[in-house]
């Protein structure tokens, strides 16, 4: 009650109010004592209710006139007293109902009280977001084109207000408050059936594990996305059940690595990342020596991957410090200095490298570094992370070959996670083929679909697919090429290819066709709009699925609509 908009109220004007009422009572109390006349010229002693109507209107200095009969001079000489004392009055209960509304405590309850109605009326699915920056703004943008809602607790008023000028639709509800107590993130609605997942990405992974811990305290089963960029607290996150971990030092580490080895892959990965298409160019790294500038997070991300692939790689670093916390060892080879000096680069042999990656987390620095280097060596290729997210990209005007952003990494992370979890899972199994099977799938999703298929994600359940439940419920056998069938006709097959299918703890990775569908079952496909509007049809409307799985028609006084 204590943070109440109402005990502020209340709390506030208890003063105000009190005055009023005092100078009410002193002036009724002196017009009920004083004797009146009458019109007949009889003294009169004035009523409770005339004497409270009397003042009431005075002292709002509306003025009626004398009631009910004209007034003697004692009289008018109380009721002159009494305006001065009741107009100071109301001048102090106003002057107090200004500064209430000008109070920020006051307007921070009222608003928090606004967050906590809108909150209250959601129904459709939301995402709790933690901060407010460009980051959380794209997220925000891409949860709503999914028709997924967003509420986002941010500390910075001023941050706040910027969510609010963005004028998202439908409205987000912002709250400005500390992210991590838990009276905060119940009001946030982590408690709600309809919560499905949680965004923390702040720089200090201290606060992330403090998050993460109280958000699984308050709802064991809530979804979390959660920023780490050191081993440990990796490894806190997953004893803590974290089902998301974003580490965009580690991501960035693997795409080297598949773009040194499997670039198919990572072709792949771009694709369902909404960044390139199928047929975008492969992100091919050379064999060679590389230079790697800067031996921070990414650096050492970047070490660990190079060193498994065998790949020579000379570090360079100016801050000493960042290198003696960490185990030395005997095939990392580190010179420390200023890596855009040329005999710095020189020395550490810039013209015999393939590759220069520039990880420090100053861009300026790491623009200087390239242009350096492309001025001892040409022929070499110029790798780039770019820590400010901007509209406009000097790095590309730069002309880089390749370009890392941590920012952008973990907007493509947690938003593919927590909005297309299948999709996120298919990522992780295909990391673990080789790129003749990634060539393939390529050529054949290109080649089935086209150069950019959708990601259409379904769960076989009563709510998505309730004629295929009630089919299997019945003892019939319902396969996975039910989904290929086309409603125009069913002799001829869609352009789907069925990526992932996930029955309780087995994943099969394409799965075949033949495969018999159970319930629980959850399919991730590539199609293209026509295939996904089909495989919806199937699976929820009995004509057309009556019409998919026998081949004919189902009789019925309507006759069914062919697409």
């Amino acid at each position: 009650m204590k943070d109440s908009s109402l005990f502020i109220v209340l709390q506030r004007m208890r003063g105000p109010f009190l005055i009023i009422v005092i100078t009410y009572t002193i002036a009724i109390v002196g017009l009920l004592v004083i004797t009146g006349v009458d019109d007949k010229g009889q003294p009169y002693q004035m009523t409770i209710f005339d004497a409270f109507y009397f003042v009431t209107y005075t002292a709002t200095t509306i003025g009626f006139g004398e009631t009910p009969y004209t007034f003697t001079y004692p009289q008018r000489l109380w009721v002159s007293f009494s305006i001065y004392l009741t107009v100071l009055g109301w001048f102090y209960g106003i002057g107090s109902v200004v500064s209430l509304l000008g109070d920020k405590v006051f307007l921070r309850e009222i608003k928090r009280a606004k967050f906590k109605r809108q909150v209250k009326t959601l129904k459709q699915k939301f995402i709790i977001i933690l901060g407010y920056n460009k980051i959380s703004s794209e997220i925000i943008h891409r949860a709503l084109e999914q028709n997924i809602r967003t509420v986002v607790i941010e500390k910075n008023e001023s941050r706040a207000n910027d969510l609010i000028l963005e004028n998202f639709t439908p409205t987000v509800p912002v709250l400005v408050a500390d992210a991590y107590t838990p009276k905060v993130l119940m009001e946030a609605g982590i408690k709600k059936y309809n919560c499905k997942g949680l965004v923390s990405i702040f720089e200090d992974d201290s606060l992330n594990l403090r998050i993460a811990l109280t958000s699984k305290l308050l709802n064991s089963h809530i979804r979390l996305a959660v920023k780490s960029t050191t081993l440990n607290h990796s490894e806190n996150l997953r004893d803590l059940n974290v089902e998301i971990i974003a580490n965009p030092f580690s991501i960035i580490s693997s795409e080297i690595a598949m773009a040194l080895n499997a670039p198919n892959l990572l072709k792949l990965e771009k694709w369902i990342y909404k960044i390139d298409d199928l047929n975008a160019n492969l992100p091919i790294f050379p064999k060679g020596k590389y230079i790697v500038c800067g031996y921070g997070r990414m650096g050492q991300h970047i070490y660990e991957n190079l060193r498994e692939d065998k790949v020579e790689a000379e570090f360079v670093e100016l801050d000493r410090l960042k290198v003696e916390n960490f185990i030395p060892n005997e095939s990392l080879h580190i010179t420390y200095g200023n890596a855009d000096d040329k005999e710095m680069l020189s020395n550490v042999g810039i013209q015999d490298a393939v590759a220069i990656i520039s990880a420090t987390n100053d861009d300026t620095t790491n623009l200087s570094i390239l242009a350096t280097a492309k001025k001892l060596n040409p022929r070499i290729m110029t790798i780039a992370r770019e820590n400010e997210m901007e509209d406009f990209s000097i790095f590309k005007n730069a002309k880089i070959d390749h370009i890392f952003m941590p920012s952008r990494i973990l907007i493509n992370k947690t938003t593919n996670a927590l909005i297309s979890p299948l999709s996120d899972k298919f990522i992780t199994l295909m990391c673990k083929e080789d790129d003749i099977w990634g060539a393939k799938l390529v050529r054949d999703l290109v080649q089935t679909i086209d150069e950019n298929p959708k990601l259409y994600e379904l769960k076989v359940d009563k709510y998505q697919a309730p004629q295929i439940i009630d089919t299997i419920k019945e003892g019939k056998e319902v396969l996975l090429k039910i989904f290929s069938r086309s409603l125009y006709n069913r002799e001829q097959k869609n352009n789907i290819i069925p990526l992932l299918l996930i029955r309780e703890e087995e994943e099969k990775i394409l799965p075949a066709y033949e495969t018999p569908l159970k319930e629980g079952d959850e399919i991730l496909f590539a199609c293209d709009e026509n295939a996904k509007d089909d495989i919806e049809y199937i699976a929820q409307n009995l004509y057309e699925f009556y019409y998919a799985y026998t081949g004919e028609e189902k009789r019925t006084i309507f006759v069914r609509n062919k697409k």
